[in-house]
């Protein structure tokens, strides 16, 4: 019996390719029962007419089937379900018993809060006008030597780095490339015992705070700062001071006495980009060793490029071992990635690749090895220019539109990054700015998330443009110009 064509059909949402959906859809269908060992399927030609798309496409999506046990190709008379094709076990699922349902508000014994969110939609992208921070734009990103990297790393050379299990060891091929290249660039020295590959930075931190603090301990963070940040001290359950930052970022006096860690992005400060000056980042070194306390340095965005000459990293002033740097590739590659690592001492690292061996032993080692011919083969330094062109013509037209428009730098002067922070009037809040914006087809990022939670600062916005494209930024600096002056009215 053959499969009739017009049961079949696409979804025209699904952001996979045709051969995939086709590949998908025909998998699903056998595994479901819905189609039988036997059955013949529909020809390439009349499959793909009816799908209107091309019969190679949907040749290939049979060939893999074909490779994957679910179809036989038949000489002269084409291809059938195969006789052996896999099917999901067939079980009855026991009736709900409401009476005895389990009760897991009193089984979870750490319930955990949802993590601090900026507002943004989650359909972002497709707004005209996405003033969205830290997200790549595929435009600049080096698609076709990605792909080629991660075809050489799942290749048979590979095939140990593809396959083992590294236990607690991370690739050394991309820990080289770290020391020597990478992290000198920032004016750190390190050896291999000293470097551990993470999740992202967020998993960095959170590795950071699982083994410094505790409900006996304090921390010190920035304020406004990372939210991200914020949620992982709430969960340690230590007890958290925040410094208020100004022009110059974290003021080392302002440090209280008994503080066990401190939190900084000492040379782009999260979320108002201003960079620490020399003589502070002194004083906090000096303190954190008379003191005795970790400093903890979240040194993203480093690679971005600036109109001033680049600050070494505090780490790389860190002469008595205080200071734990943490860097990310999220926002130069992408940040599905979730690639990061962490430099400090080596006992420090010793622990913390304990830390994340009971979690997920190392990242993927495909993922590491990917990264490692994308970055020795010379593709990360030339999409770093890339993206550098790129972000200074968008910060160029950027900063005129906002002088145009009249909207309030609230860090002026500033040579760097991805984004500006902005103030709008004391009377207006900008988290109503955003939802009013939305109905212009415009994401901005309102400023509340940033602050502590007992101080509620609706003053402050962040317009980012490493997602949005450079024609576009006039138009839509103007709409939130707009917007500013209409609820200023209410």
């Amino acid at each position: 019996m053959a499969i009739p064509t017009e049961t079949l059909f696409l979804d025209p949402e699904s952001e996979r390719t045709l051969q995939q959906q086709i590949q998908q859809l025909v998998a699903d269908s056998i595994l479901s029962g819905r189609f039988q060992p036997g059955e013949k399927m529909p020809s390439t030609r009349a499959f793909a007419r009816h799908l209107k798309v091309a019969r190679i496409t949907v040749s290939l999506a049979y060939n893999e089937l074909v490779a994957n046990g679910f179809l036989v190709s038949r000489d002269r008379s084409g291809y059938f379900v195969a006789d052996t094709a896999p099917r999901r076990p067939q079980f009855t699922a026991p009736a709900a018993d409401p009476d005895g349902a389990m009760d897991w508000q009193a089984a979870i014994a750490n319930p955990q809060r949802p993590p601090s969110e900026l507002v943004r939609p989650p359909d972002w992208r497709s707004y005209h006008f996405p003033f969205i921070y830290g997200q790549s734009d595929p435009r600049l990103f080096d698609h076709q030597n990605w792909r080629l990297c991660a075809i050489n790393a799942l290749g048979r050379k590979d095939f140990e780095a593809l396959t083992t299990d590294y236990y607690e060891r991370d690739d050394p091929v991309l820990i080289e490339y770290l020391r020597r290249q990478l992290l000198p660039r920032r004016g750190i020295s390190a050896q291999p015992q000293e470097i551990l590959l993470t999740m992202g930075a967020q998993n960095a931190l959170w590795i950071a705070t699982q083994l410094l603090l505790s409900s006996e301990r304090t921390a010190a963070m920035e304020n406004p700062g990372y939210a991200g940040l914020r949620d992982l001290l709430r969960q340690s359950r230590c007890r958290t001071h925040f410094v208020d930052i100004d022009e110059d970022g974290l003021p080392p006096e302002d440090i209280p006495r008994g503080i066990d860690a401190v939190f900084t992005t000492a040379s782009h400060h999260c979320p108002t980009n201003v960079t620490m000056p020399q003589a502070r980042r002194r004083d906090l070194l000096t303190r954190a060793r008379e003191e005795n306390f970790v400093v903890v340095e979240d040194d993203y965005e480093f690679e971005l490029p600036s109109l001033r000459a680049p600050t070494p990293a505090l780490k790389a002033q860190d002469r008595t071992g205080h200071v734990i740097y943490i860097g990310s590739f999220s926002k130069t590659l992408f940040p599905g990635l979730r690639m990061g690592y962490m430099v400090a001492p080596e006992p420090f690292i010793r622990q913390a690749r304990s830390m994340r061996a009971y979690i997920m032993r190392h990242p993927p080692g495909h993922v590491q090895r990917t990264m490692a011919y994308f970055l020795s083969l010379g593709h990360f330094d030339a999409q770093l220019a890339r993206m550098g062109d790129a972000f200074s013509r968008r910060r160029a037209v950027m900063e005129k539109a906002i002088e145009d428009v009249g909207l309030d730098l609230a860090t002026p002067g500033l040579t760097g990054g991805s984004s500006f922070w902005l103030r709008a009037p004391a009377h207006v809040s900008t988290t109503d700015l955003a939802m009013r914006l939305r109905e212009d087809s415009v994401v901005i990022e309102p400023g509340q998330a940033f602050f502590k939670p007992e101080e509620q600062n609706q003053q402050f916005y962040r317009l980012a443009y490493s997602s949005i494209a450079t024609n576009r930024i006039p138009q839509g600096v103007e709409l939130i110009g707009r917007a500013i002056a209409e609820l200023s009215e209410r």
